[in-house]
């Protein structure tokens, strides 16, 4: 597509360079005007399953565009390949699944290989689960630490949740539908019965989140539930007691 066919928006985001494009978690129509112009005017759009992407592209009419599979597997030798295409004079967007790409997903060696090169690399921002569940949730939102997913086994999910026992900071992990009671029972166990809130289904037809303590979570999970799954667990007593402890690193400096 020439830059006389594309849109005059379209065309400000055809520049040759990286965009990182946050795609929905949930409902297509999430995706917002600027990612959708920044798809069209992509010369190519690496993407973490290509059907996924292609699927989500159709919602919005857009059926022509060249797809790069960037997975856990390959984002290696990917990330090498879209390097070359941005040198060459292309434009390339990279998506996940759904949310921001690097966050849990590819895209963080493509984002480094891109730099070391010295192309520019820039993001549309949108949706993301992390941020949606967090002020959703009814904890505290000041300060907070994205852990991403756990271990697998109970043991080294205990150990990876020690250290962040004592953090006044909410805590935040994705987790699969199938090990969410394994997890949330470690957590009780490791930091305590504290509040919590495990969101459901975010933006979907049947989003749901509970808001209870630990223990009230790993009695709800007694049968494996479905659908992606964010879990928060409030932070340290400190965080409770003391919620306008950090308020002074917040303040402006003091004029000259």
């Amino acid at each position: 597509m020439t830059s006389a066919e594309l849109s005059e928006a379209e065309a400000r985001e055809a520049r040759p360079r990286l965009m990182l494009v946050a795609t929905p978690i949930g409902d297509p129509a999430d995706l917002s005007q600027r990612a959708l112009d920044v798809l069209k005017a992509a010369d190519a759009i690496a993407c973490e399953d290509t059907r996924e992407t292609r699927k989500l592209l159709a919602a919005h009419g857009v059926t022509d565009k060249r797809l790069i599979a960037c997975h856990d597997h390959n984002e290696a030798q990917s990330a090498a390949g879209i390097v070359k295409l941005i040198e060459e004079g292309a434009s390339v967007a990279l998506v996940s699944d759904a949310g921001a790409p690097g966050v849990s997903d590819p895209g963080y060696r493509v984002v480094r290989a891109a730099l070391d090169a010295g192309l520019p690399v820039s993001a549309v921002p949108g949706p993301s689960a992390v941020i949606m569940a967090l002020t959703i949730s009814g904890l505290p939102t000041d300060r907070f630490v994205f852990l991403g997913f756990p271990p697998r086994k109970s043991g080294k999910r205990k150990a990876f949740l020690k250290p962040y026992a004592a953090l006044p900071a909410t805590l935040i992990l994705f987790e699969s539908p199938q090990r969410l009671a394994d997890t949330v029972a470690d957590a009780l166990d490791v930091l305590g019965d504290r509040r919590a809130a495990l969101a459901m289904e975010l933006t979907k037809t049947f989003e749901r989140v509970y808001r209870e303590p630990l223990s009230a979570l790993k009695e709800r999970l007694a049968e494996a539930p479905r659908g992606e799954a964010v879990l928060l667990i409030e932070g340290a007593e400190e965080t409770r007691e003391r919620t306008n402890k950090y308020a002074e690193f917040s303040k402006a400096p003091p004029r000259n």
